[in-house]
């Protein structure tokens, strides 16, 4: 088992990360009839794109010998209606002052972070607008 989840009324969960007692609270959003004090389940997925790009990007450091210490991202998460979905995440992701990175490299982090775990999981549906900003230009 990896979490728990325990519904605790009015539109909010609180999930439990089973090893390590790590806890996230939700709620659901203003406009589906939450309070949007907390991460909403699908805040969630869009930040977790976000984490997951740039801790397979961390992972790839030593084989590539490329530095991302203090990336940042900023996520935005845009919902459909009808059905009501995620219908596109944006992710830009601010590399540190640490480049110039190379155009080889350039691609070869693109090239993984557009295939982390979580992208790969996420509906063909779902758009996903990357933007990389380099601090070389």
């Amino acid at each position: 088992m990896t979490s728990k989840v325990v519904y605790t009324g009015e539109l909010r969960t609180i999930a439990t990360h089973l090893r390590s007692g790590s806890v996230i609270e939700t709620d659901a959003p203003v406009d589906n009839h939450g309070k949007g004090e907390r991460f909403s389940p699908t805040d969630l997925v869009a930040t977790a794109l976000a984490s997951c790009m740039v801790t397979t990007l961390a992972i790839a450091e030593s084989t590539h010998d490329i530095n991302i210490d203090g990336a940042e991202c900023q996520v935005e998460k845009i919902m459909t209606s009808n059905p009501r979905m995620i219908g596109e995440i944006r992710v830009i992701i601010d590399f540190p002052k640490t480049g110039p990175y190379t155009e080889k490299e350039k691609i070869k982090i693109a090239n993984i972070a557009n295939t982390c775990p979580v992208y790969l999981s996420l509906h063909p549906d779902c758009k996903k607008t990357i933007t990389f900003n380099w601090p070389n230009g």
